[in-house]
């Protein structure tokens, strides 16, 4: 049924291609119309579109939609505001999202007194011996990599385990490390770094899969939580009009089968309303991702489709120095000592990528890498090189995820070999994270950070993501306008960040409509507004095209459908 449906919109359409049809009077009646307002199309602005099964079936003036009325029809009189393509969001964790509310909460940027009062407050009203987890704390605001004793002084009881402003670093007290059985024994894991003192000891620190050494000790969430924090991130994205969007990490939670039941449930319950793409993690040496791997499909829905795998290629370009480089780093916050290469770190060996990426390609699944130095997005493009060259071309566009820094030479690659970038999280302008990565990087590679105008020159297809809850706000309107001022949202005139890859904003709506669209495989019935595309739409108060660029943040959603379907309404949560 879903076949035949998507094939019938297919046909609409590859018909309606070129300019817009004018409306056939003899047409059936609209199940909706909306009118008098500003409608967003490939070939300029319309006023008006008729809704018929949850597709677009005409766009044009007011007076050519109104003859589509019928008894029954609902209209909706817009009043000059102004109707835009649903938008993408292709690398988020809304679980992670709504779990983050009840924990700990740390605004970033904050000095150490500040981060010890707020983890003071959370012991406050926490159990005696109740685990404190949150975060998000960054080196370059302490101004050195903390340690455990700075914890021991407001927590000596409660464990406490926070993560940084990336989610990449662990910090934890002396009763986490104790319950974790952590001494100056424990060796460093495979693809992790624990931070030590001058003695040796454990300094408090964890870096990448060292984090689990202290994780796997914390209780999980249950399913129930699980799915109270996802429902509520699903509501909350339809406020800020995200129609579609990808969860980039099934395992955050530490419990990848609850979070896979959880969708299924809120898909079952009409709750999962937006198109969603989940992306499953893996590593070489995890049975239990192998074995939700082979049952992904006992989850899919007709919204929702458990059909990409997450690698993880390196870690992040930050104090850590865990982001893969192809060039040493020039700089960091604090010592390193021998804990971590001056060119950071691959995750996972060359061939045991290829042959991955290889076999799931072959197995239809898109492969979403995290890669954000240059040597990581450079290892991540030969493993679809290698992929390409063992099994042919497919439709599938493998994803390479962040891309802080590439090298111009993998930009211009990626599209000849099919794979995509995605540019996330939404941190185009100055900010707590980008102060960390330059205090690491500390050279002229700052230039060429997040090389967006880069990348569309090359024809390179790029999609963004907000890779919420790592950013405070999963709101696309922020990146919308960062990703053209690269300014802080709001700044008319103030400090830019990498402003040489600054790009239009025409182009930026591109990023977040059609480019992601195609991304999920549905160019074909959505990221625009013509007949025979599904009727995902956005209303918002005022035209974002026509406010000064550092307005653009507060674009206001009054209303978001998906397929027809009011899905979100201003006032109603």
């Amino acid at each position: 049924m879903l076949l035949q449906r998507r094939l019938c919109i297919t046909a609409l359409a590859a018909a309606s291609l070129g300019t817009m049809p004018a409306v056939n009077a003899q047409q059936p009646a609209a199940d909706q119309l909306m009118l008098n307002a500003r409608v967003h199309t490939p070939s300029g602005w319309q006023e008006a579109l008729a809704i018929r099964d949850g597709v677009i079936v005409a766009v044009g003036s007011s007076a050519q939609i109104g003859a589509l009325r019928a008894e029954d029809t609902e209209v909706h009189d817009l009043n000059g505001a102004t109707v835009l393509p649903g938008l993408h969001d292709m690398h988020v964790h809304p679980v992670m999202g709504g779990l983050a509310r009840q924990r700990c909460q740390i605004p970033q940027e904050l000095a150490l007194p500040a981060i010890q009062q707020h983890v003071a407050d959370c012991v406050a009203k926490a159990e005696p011996g109740e685990w404190i987890q949150g975060g998000q704390w960054d080196a370059s605001a302490i101004g050195q990599v903390p340690t455990r004793a700075m914890l021991d002084e407001v927590a000596p009881d409660n464990p406490v385990a926070l993560t940084d402003t990336s989610g990449h670093s662990l910090w934890a007290n002396s009763r986490a490390l104790e319950m974790a059985g952590v001494t100056r024994d424990t060796r460093d894991p495979k693809g992790g770094i624990v931070e030590r003192d001058d003695n040796g000891e454990p300094a408090g620190v964890f870096r990448e899969d060292a984090k689990q050494l202290v994780e796997e000790h914390i209780p999980l969430p249950t399913r129930e939580e699980i799915t109270a924090a996802l429902q509520w991130s699903l509501e909350t994205m339809l406020s800020h009009g995200i129609t579609t969007f990808t969860d980039a990490f099934i395992g955050v939670s530490g419990n990848g089968e609850a979070e896979l039941q959880a969708y299924a449930a809120l898909a079952d319950a009409g709750v999962l309303k937006q198109r969603t793409r989940l992306c499953i993690a893996w590593t070489d040496d995890n049975p239990s991702a192998e074995a939700l791997i082979a049952k992904r499909n006992h989850f899919a829905r007709d919204r929702l489709a458990p059909d990409c795998i997450k690698m993880f290629i390196d870690g992040v370009p930050t104090d850590s120095h865990t982001a893969a480089m192809l060039e040493p780093y020039g700089g960091s916050v604090g010592s390193h000592r021998d804990n971590a290469s001056a060119t950071g770190m691959l995750l996972i060996d060359e061939e045991t990528l290829n042959n991955a990426v290889t076999r799931f390609d072959k197995e239809g699944l898109t492969v979403k890498f995290h890669a954000a130095g240059d040597g990581a997005v450079r290892a991540s493009l030969e493993a679809v090189q290698a992929t390409r060259e063992n099994n042919g071309f497919s439709t599938l566009l493998h994803n390479i995820g962040h891309n802080t820094f590439v090298h111009p030479d993998d930009i211009r690659a990626a599209r000849k070999i099919g794979a995509t970038f995605e540019v996330s999280p939404y941190l185009w302008a100055p900010s707590a994270i980008n102060n960390a990565i330059e205090s690491a990087v500390a050279d002229q590679r700052m230039e060429r950070a997040w090389p967006v105008k880069d990348m569309l020159e090359a024809g390179a297809l790029v999609v963004p993501g907000s890779d919420w809850s790592v950013v405070p706000s999963v709101n696309p309107w922020i990146g919308l306008e960062t990703i053209v001022t690269r300014r802080v949202a709001g700044d008319a005139d103030g400090e830019q960040f990498g402003g040489k890859q600054a790009i239009g904003l025409e182009q930026a709506f591109d990023i977040f409509t059609a480019n992601s669209a195609r991304q999920a495989g549905n160019a074909n019935i959505t990221g625009r507004i013509e007949p025979g595309m599904l009727a995902d739409l956005v209303v918002v108060e005022e035209n974002p095209f026509q406010v000064p660029l550092h307005r653009v943040h507060a674009t206001t959603v009054q209303m978001t459908f998906i397929e027809g379907e009011k899905v979100y309404e201003a006032g109603s949560r």
